[in-house]
């Protein structure tokens, strides 16, 4: 079957007694009434009838209409989509790893709460912060955890500060998350270099402000060599400096947000830390803390006793509480802690080092004629792990869009960059190669965007009208976001339309 066959979903295959799999007879008393009669089905739910081997064609068929990491190279700007080392995944699998029950009492989960606990303190290392929390699901839960723990510390010194500053480079989590915890959004803006306007900021920074949240290197891949001044004026009226870890895979064993006057850092798990992107879950965003916000940090804590072994301590009167069930998604703390482990210190150093270098050398290929005239780079000065192009020239001279090139790459087995982010870059181009990725990878990808660049000058229909050998063509995105198919009908009266 071809890529291209229609799609089904698994409930329009098969026939009617068809079996994958029969489940053994009941070998237990049946027992009546455990359900609440309003909760029963009053029939049987309808399941897909299919045999094993149309299973599993399904399954992996529909596995080979995705783009992925292992199936070719994968640049998303800010998304750091560096490779998952298999080994972690056996380490994730021990049963004693993935048959742990999250109920589990903590004195038989001891193995676990001391894997959590040096997670934590290997964190902590990195982050330059001395406290850490796992439980956050996600980057942007982590952000929503910093901006709730900034509240709680502010309110608990009888403050009421109403504004959370944000560059105009910051992630659209940030002012999401700003908006969520109660706080107005005030931009701040990005100066001739790449770095916060400092002018900006000291106009902007007053006593209503609770927060800035930045990261450095910023999302335009560039160290701000300003932060220990940026420090300094948030810091004068009272606020707190936020970290978004999503860039921290450009400075691991180099520099640490603690020592540039961070007072909260959310790390990435899946970006920096090698747990694999899971298409929306699971994730893992934990948070760092300085000491003045730690008596605020979320409950229940992992904690050491006395005669060495671990616990968990609900007793935090000043604790924001709980922001997820459980302590966290425990198979992403594995396979990070075993990153951890895996590479030490000096290999978390050589990672930052290499990605920023990979980094470099590829924006070097791109600086060359038949490309710079068309994707100039936006602020041209040595990068970090990642930097942005501008298609604005390429737009104008050849009829091509950012957009264009991106669909365009997919025919050549290249996933494309992240585009039209950040917003400040007209036509943007977000360009991340990770520490990962060999130097022939680096050359290919260069000479594919050149490659499709003089296609385009002699015939920029191609690219307009790209992909060609995709699963699905190219779709109708503004249709798609209004008008979204995400349920489909079935023929049955126990499905709701």
């Amino acid at each position: 079957m071809s890529a291209r066959d229609d799609a089904l979903t698994i409930f329009e295959r098969g026939s009617a007694g068809r079996r994958a799999w029969v489940a053994p007879p009941l070998d237990v008393p049946r027992v009546e009434g455990l359900l609440p009669a309003h909760l029963r089905r009053a029939r049987p739910a309808r399941l897909p009838e299919v045999s094993e081997p149309e299973l599993v064609r399904h399954y992996v068929r529909l596995s080979k209409r995705n783009f992925d990491l292992d199936s070719g190279f994968y640049p998303l700007g800010s998304c750091t989509m560096k490779h998952n080392p298999r080994l972690h995944e056996r380490v994730a699998a021990f049963a004693g790893n993935a048959r742990l029950h999250p109920l589990q009492e903590p004195r038989r989960a001891q193995g676990a709460l001391q894997l959590m606990w040096k997670l934590e303190r290997a964190l902590a290392e990195i982050s330059g912060l001395p406290h850490v929390s796992l439980q956050p699901s996600a980057g942007s839960h982590g952000e929503l955890a910093g901006v709730l723990l900034t509240r709680a510390y502010h309110e608990d010194r009888g403050e009421r500060r109403t504004k959370v500053l944000t560059p105009d480079t910051a992630h659209g989590t940030n002012p999401a998350t700003v908006t969520m915890a109660g706080y107005e959004v005030v931009k701040v803006g990005t100066n001739a270099d790449g770095g916060v306007d400092v002018d900006d900021l000291r106009a902007k920074a007053d006593e209503q402000v609770a927060c800035l949240m930045l990261t450095n290197p910023s999302t335009l891949g560039l160290f701000d060599a300003s932060i220990a001044e940026i420090a300094e004026i948030v810091h004068g009226v009272g606020a707190t400096l936020y970290y978004d870890g999503a860039n921290l895979n450009a400075i691991m064993g180099i520099t640490r947000p603690g020592d540039m006057g961070f007072d909260i850092v959310h790390f990435n798990l899946h970006k920096s830390f090698t747990q694999p992107h899971g298409g929306g879950g699971p994730g893992a965003g934990p948070i760092a803390v300085s000491e003045r916000i730690e008596p605020y940090l979320m409950t229940p804590r992992v904690v050491r006793t006395a005669d060495g072994s671990f616990e968990l301590d609900e007793e935090r009167p000043k604790s924001i509480g709980k922001l997820r069930g459980f302590q966290g998604n425990y198979g992403v703390f594995v396979r990070s802690y075993a990153y951890i482990r895996s590479l030490g210190a000096e290999g978390l150093r050589e990672a930052s080092e290499v990605a920023v270098l990979n980094a470099n050398y590829l924006l070097a290929l791109l600086k060359r004629a038949g490309v710079a005239e068309y994707l100039p780079v936006a602020y041209d000065r040595v990068c970090m792990h990642e930097f942005v192009l501008s298609g604005a020239p390429m737009k104008r001279e050849l009829g091509i869009r950012t957009l264009d090139l991106a669909k365009r790459l997919l025919d050549f087995g290249v996933h494309p960059p992240t585009v039209y982010f950040p917003l400040l870059v007209e036509e943007a181009l977000l360009i991340e190669p990770t520490e990962t990725e060999t130097k022939e990878t680096l050359d290919r990808f260069a000479e594919v965007v050149a490659e499709i660049l003089r296609e385009a000058t002699q015939d920029p229909e191609i690219a307009r009208q790209a992909p060609y050998s995709t699963p699905v063509r190219r779709l109708d995105e503004a249709r798609a976001a209004k008008q979204p198919v995400i349920r489909q009908p079935l023929d049955h009266e126990d499905v709701p339309a």
